[in-house]
This record gives C-alpha cells, sequence and structure tokens, in this order.
C-alpha cells in the first residue's frame, strides 16, 4: 500500500511517515497544499492523509482539486479543530473520514486499511506489464519463475512507468514523484535508476523495453508477441 501525507508539521508529518512506513507501507510525505495536489494526482496512491489547515491550499481546496480530477483515492482528513461545521465541510468537498487531533497511531492505521478496502476495491499487491510482474509489498520484479529484488528508487521509478502503459512520462516528473519537489536530483540521477532496470530486464530474460524518448522522457514498450 502507498500513502501521502500531507502535513505542514514537519514533526509530525516525519512521525506519521515512520509509523506507516513501520507496516511495511510506501509513504510519501509533503508539507503544503499545492505540493500535496500534485502528488495526489499521479494517482499513485491508496489512502491520502490530508491536513486542513496547510500552506499555499487548504485541505479543503486539495480535496476539492482531488475529486474535480476524477481522482478517488480515499482521503483521511485531519484537523485540529472539533467543529461539525468543519467536519460538513471536508466530507462535502469529497474527503472519505475525519480525525482530530490528537489521534491514536493506531486508530489512524485502522482507519487507513479500513478505507483502502472501502466499497469493497482491493488494494492490487502486484501490476504486470507484458511479461513482468512487480510485486508491490515485496518490491521484487519477476519474469515467470525467475525474478529479482528492486531497491526502494528502482521500485518507485518502474511503479511510475508501470501506472502509465506505453505513456512517456518525463524526467521531471520522475525527480518530483521519486526524489521529492525539494530534491537537489538531476537527469543523471533518473537516468542512472533507468539503466539499472534495464540490467534487470535483461537479467530476467524480459521482452519489455524502457525506450528513451529523446528530450521528453521515457516509456514502457513490449516486443511483439510479448
Amino acid at each position: 500500500m502507498r500513502v501521502l501525507i500531507v502535513e505542514d508539521e514537519v514533526r509530525l508529518a516525519e512521525a506519521l511517515g515512520q509509523i506507516i512506513s513501520e507496516q511495511k507501507y510506501s509513504a510519501d510525505v509533503v508539507h503544503d497544499g499545492a505540493a500535496g495536489l500534485d502528488y495526489a494526482l499521479s494517482g499513485l496512491y491508496d489512502v491520502i492523509v490530508l491536513d486542513v489547515m496547510l500552506p499555499k491550499l487548504s485541505g479543503f481546496e486539495v480535496v476539492r482539486g482531488i475529486r474535480a480530477a476524477k481522482i478517488t483515492t480515499p482521503v483521511i482528513l485531519l484537523t485540529a479543530k472539533d467543529e461539525v461545521s468543519d467536519k460538513v465541510t471536508g466530507l462535502d468537498c469529497g474527503a472519505d473520514d475525519y480525525m482530530t487531533k490528537p489521534f491514536a497511531p493506531e486508530e489512524l492505521l485502522a482507519r487507513i486499511r479500513a478505507l483502502s478496502r472501502r466499497q469493497g476495491d482491493v488494494v492490487l499487491s502486484e501490476m504486470t506489464f507484458a511479461d513482468l510482474t512487480l510485486n508491490l509489498s515485496a518490491y521484487t520484479l519477476s519474469r515467470g519463475a525467475k525474478s529479482v529484488h528492486l531497491g526502494n528508487k528502482e521500485f518507485e521509478v518502474l511503479r511510475i512507468l508501470m501506472a502509465n502503459p506505453k505513456q512517456i512520462v518525463s524526467k521531471e516528473d520522475l525527480i518530483i514523484k521519486v526524489w521529492g519537489m525539494e530534491s537537489d536530483a538531476e537527469d543523471n540521477n533518473v537516468e542512472a535508476y533507468i539503466s539499472f532496470l534495464r540490467k534487470k530486464f535483461y537479467f530476467l530474460g524480459s521482452k519489455v523495453n524502457i525506450n528513451t524518448i529523446r528530450k521528453v522522457g521515457y516509456r514502457l514498450e513490449a516486443e511483439e508477441g510479448c
């Protein structure tokens, strides 16, 4: 499971990220509403944990933006206020749940699990493209009976490419979504991890290629008959 945390209290955000990571979930953390909306619009997340009082865009505005883009990812709003009007506003904006600070970590985790399976939805345990299967919990890439473990950034790069099959993903998008908006990562960082992935495709004997679209980005493609 992949969770997005949007919280401007840095210490709280880091604590939440740690709690979620300890459950062997992937957690991305950002600290303002504009960044939160940008990340959420990627459609990569299973659940979004979103503070209401944020710089740049409020949590309410972020939820509206997510729903306007037809992104259905479940959203839990966090707030220091316990007023019914705020809860109503959040739910009317499109949020799925509402928690008042302070809260017990165990309750947050329980609500994340509950939302991930809401309305009978099943959280994907793997992604496939042609002859490759990416296990989202074990961080392994396999072709048939042969598999290889991926490092964290290799996994994140490939997950994004698989989430956008046959579409071009820019280097800029990969840097933002894998390294973060405040990162010093550059194009050569992306190129290095693309190279690592290509070597693992070769090791597995896959017919899948990561094609470079010059000055644009990358696209997953498979040979005919794959």
